[in-house]
């Protein structure tokens, strides 16, 4: 089969789609568990922050392609089927929530001890306070980071083309098997990632400063 440009750039087009996906979803789902980590992580419960920590260093400590063969093997060897992409959605996930975890956990110990005296004067619970007067100042500290992990998260995807899952990178090897043209496929792969990455990593630079300075 002869692909043309148009073609090429179509299925790339797709799989582009396909990347953005799978990136959204890892980071909403990382976002919402890495929060719930993170509090169990500060929380004055030793036991709670014992396991919190252990989960970031598992998923920290392990390489993410590692942890997404054992999300689509070891759900498959308990019988049940799994498809790439809900496998490379929940490996992802968890991934981004270890690493939001402790950017923010960082972002939350950096605010003053004053600040959680302040609101404990007021009657407060651990809960209000954190809510109504540490996180609202972490916020701002964390919005340049949170942001540049981002661009880790979506170039974290090209990993999960090893299990079948057609995003950027799979589409583009398959690409480049039917044309031949590695070289062009694989550099218009490359500058899809980087339309992606490029913004994000301005951002992020952009919100540092501009958060340094109002600081």
């Amino acid at each position: 089969m002869d692909f043309t440009l148009w073609d090429i750039l179509g299925n790339l087009w797709a799989g582009l789609q396909w990347t953005v996906v799978l990136s959204l979803a890892a980071f909403v789902g990382g976002g919402l568990i890495g929060l719930l980590v993170m509090v169990l992580r500060i929380s004055d419960n030793r036991f709670a922050g014992g396991c919190a920590r252990a989960y970031i260093e598992l998923f920290q400590g392990t390489p993410l392609l590692m942890q997404l063969f054992m999300v689509f093997f070891g759900v498959a060897l308990l019988g049940v089927d799994i498809s790439p992409w809900l496998a490379a959605a929940i490996a992802l996930t968890l991934f981004t929530s270890a690493y939001l975890a402790e950017i923010w956990r960082g972002c939350v110990e950096s605010i003053p001890g004053g600040q959680w005296e302040a609101s404990a004067s007021l009657a407060l619970t651990p809960y209000e306070q954190l809510r109504h007067v540490i996180l609202p100042q972490a916020l701002r500290i964390a919005v340049a980071p949170t942001v540049g992990f981002s661009v880790q998260v979506i170039k974290g995807t090209a990993v999960t083309s090893i299990i079948g899952f057609t995003e950027l990178t799979k589409t583009g090897g398959m690409l480049a098997n039917a044309t031949f043209e590695p070289f062009m496929v694989y550099g218009l792969v490359a500058l899809g990632y980087f339309l992606l990455c490029y913004p994000l990593s301005l951002s992020a630079r952009y919100l540092e400063r501009r958060l340094h300075a109002a600081s």
